[in-house]
């Protein structure tokens, strides 16, 4: 089983925002740069998976 192109960034982009929500509380100024590279991971991220998107379910196996 292999992993798709974009799916690593786009998970750790949710782990990364995460962190910044829970940051916020402590620190905003922080915490809303910290959330706004984990959003930017997760836009990043989705692109590639759509980008790569196999035409056909059968061409993927």
């Amino acid at each position: 089983m292999t992993v798709r192109e974009g799916m690593i960034p786009t998970v750790l982009g949710t782990a990364v925002t995460a962190a910044g929500l829970a940051i916020r509380a402590v620190n905003p100024v922080l915490g809303a740069g910290v959330l706004g590279f984990g959003l930017a991971h997760i836009v990043l991220g989705a692109i590639d998976l759509v980008e790569h998107e196999p035409r056909n379910m059968r061409e993927e196996f």
